[in-house]
């Protein structure tokens, strides 16, 4: 029997629950973006946008998916036949590297499991037997949403340093920005792509580039076909606060106020809590008798849990969509599905964005519930091995 609640519970890893803070600052009546309010708005966004991604670089900004944000970076930086390495991390990467393809460039990608991260030493290799430099890219999904597995971009870029190599990094921080510690220039990274219903705690509706310097030296020679994506009109535009075309400007308000809350609380504050939550919810999964399917860090080079979900296997011959369907059934509460080749086979928890211990241990009490419904064996006890770590007492 479907339950009907005052409200849908939304633990999907995105788009994420929006704070009523940032609903209040998007129903603000719209404003003329030609006008000088506008651009006040408009370099208060950029200048906060800069300081979450923790670099001094160009930001720019469009209404759109976080696709669409893929694409410009792609498209600004390459010529037909560019040489792309990607690394197989999950569905996302897969999706990236098809949509390089489709623009006519050349990905080759680096095989993977879809529990591990990209493996700093394999591209190290690939860049390294790359002596004529035809590689022009190397593109990483930093949380791959798909699995919530996280590759190392501090040392997938010590890779590069390492082959002398002077292929661009382009780093998806789609589900990360804002819920995983993430560091755009400290990380050598050229472009940083970005979108706003994750971390950011908005609606879908804004994807984002962060450009380096040498990725805008990059721009002047690509010969990819482009026009919307274009970076330099947005950059011209921008330096006085202003888009080319028609700006989402009611998503840029809630943009600016979710922007302030994590700035407010502190990044390094926002991302212990990620983690917290994270370590509580894998606690919650080893005790139900489950497995996690991020391959063990310490043993997985290149790999980490991701702090914004937790993608749960289930057991043989379970079918992790009829779990799905009956936690919505029940408790009115969504779960991810499993997406390509984990389909039906794992549900991922969403524990990002606008998100407390109150919420988490809800949704795990919810999941513990609905898999005693939906007959999945597991062993009792997940929630409370959650409180042990959320209270700190997970060792007594």
């Amino acid at each position: 029997m479907s339950v009907a609640s005052s409200r849908h519970f939304l633990q999907i890893p995105g788009p994420t629950n929006v704070p009523d803070r940032v609903l209040h600052a998007i129903a603000k009546p719209t404003i003329d973006h030609r006008g000088p309010d506008f651009a006040d708005l408009a370099l208060e966004v950029f200048d906060k946008l800069r300081a979450v991604a923790r670099t001094s670089a160009d930001v720019v900004v469009y209404p759109s998916s976080g696709t669409g944000a893929w694409e410009a970076a792609l498209v600004n930086t390459l010529s037909p036949g560019d040489a792309v390495l990607m690394c197989e991390t999950g569905h996302f990467s897969d999706q990236w590297s098809e949509l390089a393809a489709t623009l006519g460039l050349r990905p080759e990608t680096i095989p993977g499991d879809w529990r591990s991260g990209a493996d700093p030493g394999v591209i190290e290799q690939r860049l390294r037997a790359d002596s004529e430099h035809r590689i022009k890219a190397v593109a990483v999904v930093h949380n791959e949403t798909s699995t919530g597995v996280v590759s190392d971009i501090k040392a997938v870029r010590a890779a590069l340093d390492a082959a002398d190599h002077p292929a661009l990094l382009l780093v998806d921080t789609i589900s990360s920005l804002g819920s995983v510690d993430y560091r755009h220039d400290e990380w050598g990274v050229d472009v940083t792509i970005s979108c706003s219903q994750k971390g950011l705690m908005l609606p879908p509706g804004i994807g984002l580039n962060v450009i380096s310097a040498k990725a805008l030296l990059a721009a002047q020679s690509a010969k990819l076909t482009k026009s919307y994506w274009d970076w330099q009109p947005l950059l011209d535009f921008g330096k006085q606060g202003y888009f080319r075309y028609t700006p989402p400007t009611n998503l840029l308000f809630g943009l600016r106020e979710a922007l302030s809350m994590l700035l407010e609380e502190g990044l390094d504050e926002v991302y212990a809590r990620h983690d917290r939550h994270a370590a509580a919810t894998r606690a919650a999964v080893r005790a139900w008798g489950l497995e996690v399917l991020c391959r063990d860090p310490e043993t997985t080079p290149g790999t980490d849990y991701s702090s914004a979900l937790t993608a749960v296997l289930m057991p043989p011959d379970h079918d992790a969509d009829h779990l799905r369907e009956v936690i919505l059934e029940h408790f009115d509460t969504s779960l991810g599905a499993g997406l390509s080749k984990v389909a039906k086979k794992v549900f991922r928890i969403g524990h990002l964005g606008a998100f407390n211990d109150a919420t988490l241990l809800g949704t795990l009490g919810v999941v513990e519930a609905g898999l005693t419904l939906a007959g999945v064996p597991h062993q009792p006890g997940g929630v409370t091995a959650a409180i042990a770590e959320l209270t700190g007492r997970s060792g007594d």
